[in-house]
């Protein structure tokens, strides 16, 4: 059982704090990865929800190779965005903290699963689509920016 299904049974749709990652991506032209959400059709940076026992690092490269089938290595820190909160569509509330890393492929396959992951493309700074979450926005816009040790 996953940590979501297991602290859900637990407290049902209330308000928890939830400890995530996910990882920027660079091509060849400065443009960043970004996936098509399953479940807002919006775009967002690859990443996810720690499940017990794993450290930040290995959330965000664990959920890159479910979302995109693309193996990395992290190579620095951008921040920590502790301070959004989300009501997913399942009723499901949260305080979400993520920590965003900028990292480069090693190896993999590109691809997407069609459920939680539609399609993915790099977009440059100036060619973003609508983001999913503001929190992704906000660590999209710190990283085009050149901000690192963020912490909000």
């Amino acid at each position: 059982m996953d940590y979501i299904t297991y602290i859900r049974g637990k407290v049902g749709h209330e308000k928890i704090f939830l400890d995530a990652a996910c990882i920027i991506l660079e091509d060849n032209s400065g443009r960043i990865l970004l996936g098509k959400r399953g479940d807002t059709g919006k775009w967002g940076l690859p990443g996810g929800i720690s499940e017990l026992g794993e450290s930040l690092e290995e959330t965000a490269l664990r959920e890159l190779y479910e979302e995109t089938g693309l193996i990395a290595e992290v190579d620095r820190l951008i921040g920590i965005y502790s301070k959004y909160h989300v009501e997913f569509s399942s009723g499901d509330k949260a305080q979400c903290i993520v920590t965003a890393f900028k990292g480069h492929i090693t190896g993999g396959n590109q691809m997407c699963d069609g459920v939680e992951t539609l399609e993915l493309r790099y977009f440059g700074k100036d060619e973003l689509p609508e983001i999913s979450h503001k929190q992704h926005y906000d660590i999209i816009q710190d990283y085009f920016s050149g901000k690192t040790g963020v912490y909000r």
